[in-house]
């Protein structure tokens, strides 16, 4: 099955996107997204660029973005419309500022403020609902990796919350599969190991939606990615870009890392 679904691989979008996390000031955000828009100029056009600051960066970065190449994600939204939700920001305010993605499911959402499937699937919804683009985060933590249960976790995560939506929703959608245990220790998946994940996550979504719906989905590496081992996890059939933290917040390491396709 899997020789069949990469048959067309090359026809896939190649997206990095960088998740600032809760790093930067606004003005330092500005003047990071202003290196990014120049570093990014020279890139191939099949490679989408994508930063996600703090929700308090989106309205004066998206000006910086604005008719460039480089594409703006939320990193979260709220699961409920609108409404008496203090701290919370809608899909519709996100759309608003110019954003084109958000970031939904990263291990740091799941593991500290208990974000479940379940809301996820809420979540999902009103970003595609709301014109939003969504990349989606599955992974196993050590401990499940350790047990063996890591392909068991990702396929549940995967069928509990992409299951609820069609294959053309699935347009909207992009995955990014983290290794939680690789998350911010400074160890990284090796490129073998991140692809039987990524290959895992093609055949289960092959099996839901069909061979031409798995061979479109972009499925992006999001364990410690950085510009010194880019290339040898973008070499893989299945690994079709890159969910970046720490190296998203020097320009270069970033388009280092874009740079490696």
């Amino acid at each position: 099955m899997n020789r069949k679904i990469n048959l067309l691989h090359n026809m896939r979008k190649y997206i990095v996107a960088g998740n600032w996390k809760m790093n930067t000031t606004v003005p330092e955000g500005v003047a990071l997204a202003k290196a990014v828009v120049e570093a990014s100029k020279d890139l191939p056009a099949n490679v989408e660029i994508v930063v996600a600051p703090p929700f308090t960066h989106l309205a004066p970065v998206a000006e910086v973005v604005k008719g460039t190449r480089v594409k703006l994600s939320a990193q979260n939204c709220a699961d409920h419309e609108k409404g008496a939700y203090t701290g919370e920001v809608s899909v519709a305010m996100l759309a608003s500022l110019g954003c084109d993605y958000t970031i939904l499911g990263h291990s740091e959402r799941r593991q500290y403020y208990g974000e479940t499937d379940e809301k996820l699937v809420e979540k999902v919804k009103l970003a595609l609902a709301g014109g939003l683009k969504v990349i989606l985060c599955v992974g196993e933590n050590l401990d499940e990796r350790e047990a063996g249960k890591h392909f068991d976790v990702v396929t549940a995560q995967i069928e509990n919350v992409l299951f609820h939506f069609t294959a053309e929703d699935l347009k909207n959608i992009v995955v990014a599969y983290e290794p939680v245990w690789a998350i911010g220790t400074g160890k990284t998946a090796t490129a073998a190991q991140a692809e039987e994940i990524h290959a895992c996550i093609r055949s289960v979504i092959a099996g839901k939606f069909g061979l031409a719906a798995a061979d479109d989905l972009t499925i992006q590496y999001g364990g410690s990615c950085k510009p010194s081992n880019a290339r040898e996890l973008f070499a893989e059939k299945d690994i079709d870009g890159g969910l970046i933290g720490g190296a998203a917040l020097k320009a270069d390491d970033f388009i280092a890392i874009a740079a490696s396709f």
